[in-house]
């Protein structure tokens, strides 16, 4: 089994990286793989909403959007992680899942997703509420932890002094392996996947 995790900040070796680190080091004692794939400071489009998505995902293959979705596909779980931006996770963040979602949803369905913020000091449950959204509308259990899943530290290198957000990164770690594991248990015991309706959409709601 695999966690996908996702470092939604521009500094690739910065305190979100360091908070992925964190559940990436705890899931490994759990018997989990785990990957952190870095958005990096490259540009990332938007999503326009042109309908153009195929197989490969979206239409605009300039940034690295499909290659985390191909990645996404062949993955167990999910940790995006975000810096805190004007009470906001970043920009880029949001472009590059907004397109992730909506080319390649069904690569996300039924499998275990969680966000994480890091702020200098606010703003880090409202980042943690938008970007827990993309688990609820695609059909994916949310692991929690022993707190909402932050960790504070304005320059690189100061998470290491938050003591309780680190903790609650390996808490989150153990979450999501159980979580695994029983899912992988249901599997084998011949538990089915719940069936969707797709059939209803209330157009006329505005």
């Amino acid at each position: 089994m695999k966690v996908l995790m996702l470092n939604g900040s521009a500094k690739t070796n910065g305190n979100t990286y360091r908070s992925l680190l964190e559940v990436g080091k705890q899931l490994e004692k759990e018997g989990i793989e785990y990957e952190i794939f870095q958005i990096g400071g490259e540009p990332v489009r938007d999503c326009l909403g042109c309908n153009q998505c195929s197989e490969k995902g979206c239409v605009f293959d300039d940034d690295q959007v499909n290659e985390f979705t191909a990645k996404a596909k062949e993955a167990d779980g999910f940790v995006f992680g975000t810096p805190v931006y004007y009470a906001h996770p970043s920009g880029r963040i949001m472009s590059f899942l907004d397109r992730a979602f909506y080319s390649s949803g069904a690569s996300f369905a039924f499998k275990p997703g969680a966000s994480v913020a890091v702020a200098r000091r606010g703003g880090t449950t409202a980042s943690f509420d938008a970007m827990n959204k993309y688990f609820g509308i695609c059909q994916m259990p949310v692991v929690g932890s022993t707190y909402w899943n932050q960790v504070h530290g304005a320059v690189p290198g100061e998470a290491e002094e938050d003591a309780e957000g680190l903790q609650t990164m390996r808490n989150l770690a153990r979450n999501m392996a159980w979580m695994l594991k029983c899912f992988e248990a249901g599997k084998a015991a011949g538990v089915a996947l719940p069936q969707t309706e797709r059939d209803y959409k209330t157009n006329f709601i505005r």
